[in-house]
């Protein structure tokens, strides 16, 4: 689930940048998921028992091809710049993972964020986009690592685009923090590669 998520804000990242714009209903649950910071089980970050699956429909599918391309040379359909962007982001969450002050700050904004939700009434309002850009710009833009967004300047350098592609790589880092909270690793991606296509395979049957 949570490696579904990471590839699926990879994969809108990447679409962004190329045509200025995604699936309302592929990028809504990602930014959900930036304000679940207190929830009863995992499954609730991304819409609960019921909905998780259908949220995550296109990670599962990326995240599938992605594994499949890098160790058997047959993953289909999958852009290099998506894997690029996936394996970034968890290496900045890595990062992040190290730096209390910045966990503690992020978590301050999230707070905000909640607070401004209860305004706007919705995560997909330009002014909640605008504001979870925002909290990546001010913290994990500042990190050593920083991720590259390349494609057509003409999208990125309109506001709209540029603050939905720091909110997915926003979500990225909060899908990164739940799998590694889940106990993976990004190892696993190599060594346990068959029983993550596997497990994969049997979600989207």
């Amino acid at each position: 689930m949570a490696l579904s998520a990471l590839f699926q804000a990879a994969e809108l990242v990447s679409t962004l940048a190329k045509n200025g714009k995604v699936s309302v209903d592929d990028i809504t649950p990602l930014m959900d998921s930036i304000l679940k910071i207190s929830v009863d089980q995992p499954e609730d970050v991304y819409g609960g028992n019921e909905n998780w699956k259908h949220n995550l429909f296109l990670g599962r599918q990326v995240c599938l091809s992605a594994i499949d391309k890098v160790h058997t040379g047959q993953g289909k359909n999958i852009d290099p710049n998506t894997l690029r962007y996936a394996l970034s982001i968890l290496h900045l969450e890595a990062k992040l993972s190290k730096n209390t002050q910045m966990l503690s700050t992020i978590g301050q904004r999230i707070q905000q964020l909640l607070r401004q939700k209860d305004h706007f009434g919705d995560t997909m309002h330009q002014n909640m986009l605008a504001a979870m850009s925002g909290v990546y710009q001010d913290t994990l833009s500042k990190l050593t690592f920083r991720i590259q967004v390349h494609g057509n300047s003409q999208y990125l350098q309109q506001s709209q685009v540029s603050d939905q592609v720091r909110a997915c790589l926003l979500a990225g880092v909060r899908a990164a923090l739940l799998w590694r909270q889940l106990g993976g690793r990004r190892w696993h991606l190599l060594l346990k590669r068959k029983s993550i296509l596997q497990t994969l395979t049997q979600l989207n049957s």
